[in-house]
Parts: structure tokens; sequence; C-alpha cells
């Protein structure tokens, strides 16, 4: 198992250096100039000569590569993701504020989107075509053509219509009051876990009804085991390896959706901080905000793999 751990985490620093080169070169290409913005919103006449001093000051006046390079190095040396254009603070702190709510936010999802997925999905398998199982399918089938801000804005609108009643909008940390924090992100990752809860319960039903029909489960049920050993130890645990797969690869969109669900919500996460800086062209935040959001996917992913060596046996021999 631990040389297994050391050839994924060897595999993934390609996969780090080719996604830095993207990310850095992709935020560069975003319509609009930073330095006109910041010339328009300071009144200040944008003659070449200030123009040239603000570019040289920002050491964008120096080709990619070697802005690549510099910002590069600074990160593998010294853990420096470089400091926001408009603020001038370094990125890391604004990443340290606000990247513990993004994860508590997609968490949260993860835990409602299982909770709500694996035992209606083993229901769903156990009971086939019966009115159970029918209503199931036809729960995952709408929670999967819901979208996800529309499900958010219709939860922040309505209420607030009806009964006088909206989510609240000043944020409280989870070290201030956990219960005043869980309260106030529960909602919102009800709404991001809804359709990974809907794709997560097909899945599991689907992988239930195969592990269902093989011999080892008829040959346990001819013993006369119990229906619940049978079910969570020999069914169950053999039906999670897809499913575990799919969960893993829907970490990037739990993140990516909590673009979108923390706007609605003023959430103050990864989110907010990302649009603001695409709004103020902020190239050091946007490429920090990506690079951690992908380091954290491949992490997830590593994690996802490793948890086959205790759902399966034989990858653990390996």
């Amino acid at each position: 198992m631990r040389s297994y751990i050391i050839r994924r985490l060897a595999a993934l620093l390609p996969t780090l250096i080719l996604a830095s080169i993207i990310v850095f070169v992709t935020v560069r290409l975003i319509p609009g100039d930073v330095i006109d913005l910041m010339l328009s919103q300071n009144d200040v006449a944008a003659d070449k000569m200030g123009r040239d001093q603000i570019i040289a000051a920002l050491g964008m006046d120096k080709p990619m590569w070697q802005q690549y390079f510099h910002w590069i190095s600074a990160i593998v040396l010294h853990g420096d993701l470089g400091n926001s254009l408009w603020q001038g603070t370094p990125v890391t702190e604004h990443l340290r504020a606000r990247l513990p709510v993004t994860f508590e936010l997609g968490f949260i999802a993860l835990v409602v989107g299982l909770v709500i997925a694996l035992p209606i999905g083993v229901y769903s398998a156990i009971r086939q075509d019966t009115t159970g199982d029918y209503l199931a399918r036809s729960f995952s089938i709408l929670l999967l053509a819901v979208p996800s801000f529309w499900l958010g804005t219709m939860v922040v609108v309505f209420p607030s219509i009806w009964w006088g009643w909206s989510p609240s909008v000043d944020y409280v940390a989870l070290t201030e009051s956990p219960s005043a924090n869980l309260s106030q992100m529960l909602l919102p990752g009800i709404v991001l876990g809804a359709a990974l809860s809907a794709i997560t319960m097909r899945m599991t039903r689907t992988m239930m009804l195969e592990v269902l029909r093989q011999d080892y489960i008829r040959t346990a049920w001819a013993k006369g085991l119990d229906e619940r050993l049978v079910i969570v130890r020999h069914a169950l645990r053999n039906a999670m390896i897809p499913v575990v797969t799919l969960v893993g690869l829907q970490a990037p969109l739990l993140i990516g959706g909590a673009v979108i669900i923390e706007q609605i919500f003023v959430i103050p996460g990864m989110g907010l901080l990302l649009l603001d800086a695409v709004q103020q062209r902020d190239y050091p935040i946007i490429t920090g905000v990506f690079l951690v959001v992908g380091v954290a996917v491949m992490l997830i992913n590593l994690l996802v793999d490793l948890s086959y060596g205790l759902l399966d046996p034989k990858v653990r021999m390996r």
C-alpha cells in the first residue's frame, strides 16, 4: 500500500505542473485589461508613461514565460502565491480566510447527498418495480432536472414572500458559534447536495441490482443469512466501489456549484472571492483560487483511490 501511495503522489506531479500552466495562461486570456481598469477607477490620465510605470510595478512588463517561472518558483520555494493587484495583501491570507468556508459547505453538501442517496438507492434496488421504487426513481429524476441555482433562488425568495422569513446574510464563523454556523450553512448545503444525491442514488440502485444477481448473493440467501447482513455486508460493500468513484468525480462539481450557491446565500467563501477577483482582473487571486481548488480535487481523487483498498481486499493486496 505504501508503494502504491508513493506512485500515486508521483503521478500527481506532472498533472500539477500542467494544471498550473493552463491556469496561469488561461487567466491572462480573460477579456479586459487590469491596467485600464485601475487607471479608470482611480481617475488617472491613461498616458503612456503612467501606464508603463504601473505595468513595471506589477511585473507585467516581462514575457509570459518569465512571469510564470517567477510565479511557480515563489510557490515551490516559499509557498508564496503573490499579492493582490488591488489590495497588495498576500493571496494566501485571502485563501486562508475563505477556503475553510467553501470546504465546510462542500462537506455538508457531500454528507447530505450521501445520507439521502444511499438509503433510497438501496431500498429502490431491493424493492425493484414496486411503488416505492417508482417514487424513488421519480424523485431522483426531479432532483437531476432542477438546477441548483434555481432551487437556491426559490429557497431564498418564496419563504420571504409567503412567511416573511429569509436565510441570514450575516455570516457566523464556525469558531464563533458552531450551532449558528451550522444552521446557516445547512440550507445551502442541502441545495448544493441535491443534485449529487440524485446521481449517487441512481448509481447505487444500478450497482445494487447488478450485485444482487451475483451467485454469492444467492448463496448467502440460500444459507438463510439475515437480510440486513446480506444487503449491508455482502451486497452494498461490493456495490460501493463505482459509487465512491462517482462521488470523487463529483467533487469538482461541488466546488464549482459552491461559487453560485455562495453568491445566492451571501456566504464569504471561495466563490465570492473568485467572482470579485474576475470582475477586477486580479490575476494572482484568480490563479491562486484555481490552483488550490485543483490541488484539492486531485487529493480528493487520491483519497478515493485509497478507499478502494478498504472496500476491495484484492486492491489492497496489489
